[in-house]
């Protein structure tokens, strides 16, 4: 991944209008993109990945008619950050408020949408495109994502389902573009994030003894009945990709689009989602493009969400802004030669703050670098413990499993304990051997020089790339930004709703 400078962030802030401009490509011959993204899916849990629990033919159609990507990590373990960095691509310590959850988007931050409409291509979106977060705040006149399209509805198969029909209103924006206009369309479903119909899994003839329980979560009935209703969900979405997939084909539009298919972060239970472990970043990815992308390989490539952007920019023939710290997959997609060389020899992923889970809105920094073999994650404050919290680690979604591995806790059961107790400030994994992230090797003089190569690579990245938790003076400015979302009054302090806190305001808060 190539270095990240100030110049650059210099130069690509703000100016998409005037440098991104097609560079040579016929308008007729440049690809379409369709960018299909779930809520809270992680990358173990579809057919073509070897579960066996859930139905995702179109997905496993794209994955068959494409490459299907092994080693595919978001920015961050949270929706908002990470779909900020995606439409960006830049990491979330280059995006301000926009790299912490349910914050604000800076109106000066260049996203790929807008300059692909500016180079004539149609933007849409439906369901969930950025956020949640304030976008209007900071002046911009329309969500990152591009123009919404969200108004069709259907009846979902179960009642915590939401309603929107996402292929249907994919459908009505293909409808409404101009001939022969390519396009770029964001489909966001809303699952499979929670609150789930509790036992909806197994009412639709799902079979709790085809669920593959992780190792970090006990593994009982209750669980896998969780699991299963979670699953039920990944099939809704799975579903409306499986008819924009139809849609294409029938307008003859499948051989000239780019259908990318991917989550933004891990599914919502314990050490998944919202942490740093690889049930939390490590993402599902099914590329396709027929006329330009060979069929039924797969790619063990490390490949970063800050990539995306890059991709869309080199494949519709536009000159992207600068300050991208990503690499485009279109050499890899297209197998061409030497594409070996621009692949890259580790990813970075970051988070900060997620719900309201400490006192005075203070989130929980950490920094992570995974290899093709190690991830070591980097806790930047791993005193922020929210004392006398029956929950412990407030940031999981609420659910059946919690519960259980709330009440597991007074037992002292180790996954309680690794769920919801004090991190410790380093942490390294053996992901080849240790997937389920349990066993932490930092501290044991066997694997030092491991821990110690990642730590330096992972700092001067970071340093070169401006992160303010890397500047000194500058460690706590994230959490001086606002949050608009639910607040935990009984948190207290100077948290409240869109407003900066002053307290950790740092030199970079304008």
């Amino acid at each position: 991944m190539r270095n990240w400078t100030r110049r650059d962030a210099l130069i690509g802030i703000g100016v998409a209008a005037g440098a991104c401009a097609s560079i040579g490509r016929a308008a007729e011959a440049r690809p379409n993109i369709l960018f299909a993204i779930a809520d809270d899916l992680s990358w173990r849990d579809l057919g073509a990945n070897g579960c066996r629990a859930v139905r995702t033919p179109a997905f496993d159609r794209v994955a068959g008619q494409g490459v299907l990507f092994r080693n595919a990590f978001c920015a961050a373990p949270q929706c908002s950050p990470d779909r900020a960095a995606i439409l960006t691509g830049r990491h979330i310590w280059q995006l301000r408020e926009a790299g912490t959850h349910a914050s604000s988007f800076p109106a000066d931050l260049a996203v790929y949408p807008d300059a692909l409409e500016k180079a004539g291509y149609q933007v849409g979106f439906t369901g969930k495109a950025w956020g949640p977060g304030n976008w209007q705040i900071s002046g911009r006149k329309r969500n990152p994502a591009g123009v919404d399209f969200s108004s069709a509805r259907t009846e979902p198969p179960s009642p915590r389902i939401g309603q929107i029909d996402y292929a249907a209103n994919f459908e009505a924006f293909i409808k409404q573009r101009s001939a022969n206009q390519p396009f770029c369309f964001w489909y966001g479903a809303q699952e499979p994030h929670r609150q789930y119909d509790p036992g909806s899994g197994r009412r639709a003839g799902k079979r709790l003894e085809d669920v593959e329980v992780p190792k970090f979560l006990p593994d009982t009935e209750q669980v896998r009945s969780d699991i299963l209703d979670y699953l039920l969900e990944v099939e809704w979405f799975d579903r409306h990709l499986g008819r924009m997939l139809e849609l294409l084909d029938s307008r003859g539009l499948a051989d000239n689009t780019l259908v990318v298919v991917t989550s933004d972060n891990g599914f919502p239970f314990p050490r998944a989602k919202a942490n740093l472990y690889e049930y939390g970043i490590h993402m599902p990815l099914a590329v396709r493009w027929p006329s330009r992308v060979k069929g039924g390989r797969t790619s063990e490539a490390l490949v970063s969400f800050v990539d995306f952007a890059p991709t869309f920019f080199e494949a519709a023939g536009v000159r992207p802004p600068g300050g991208l710290v990503g690499k485009s997959l279109v050499p890899l997609l297209a197998g061409s030669a030497g594409s070996r060389s621009v692949e890259n020899r580790w990813v970075l992923c970051g988070r900060e703050r997620h719900s309201h889970a400490r006192f005075d809105n203070l989130g929980y920094p950490a920094r992570a670098i995974r290899t093709a073999r190690h991830l070591y994650i980097h806790n930047l404050k791993p005193d922020r413990w929210p004392a006398g919290d029956p929950d412990g680690y407030h940031d999981i979604d609420p659910s059946p499993t919690k519960e259980l591995v709330v009440a597991s806790l007074k037992q002292a059961d180790r996954l309680a304990r690794l769920a919801l107790e004090k991190r410790p400030a380093e942490e390294l994994y053996d992901v080849s051997r240790d997937p389920d992230c349990l066993n932490n090797l930092a501290g044991g003089s066997e694997h030092e020089a491991v821990r110690r190569e990642l730590a330096e690579t992972l700092a001067a990245a970071l340093r070169e790339q401006g992160d303010p938790r890397y500047e000194p003076g500058q460690e706590d400015v994230f959490d001086s930004y606002p949050r608009y979302s639910p607040m935990r009054p009984e948190l207290g302090g100077f948290a409240e709703q869109g407003k900066y806190n002053p307290r950790y305001a740092g030199k970079k808060r304008e």
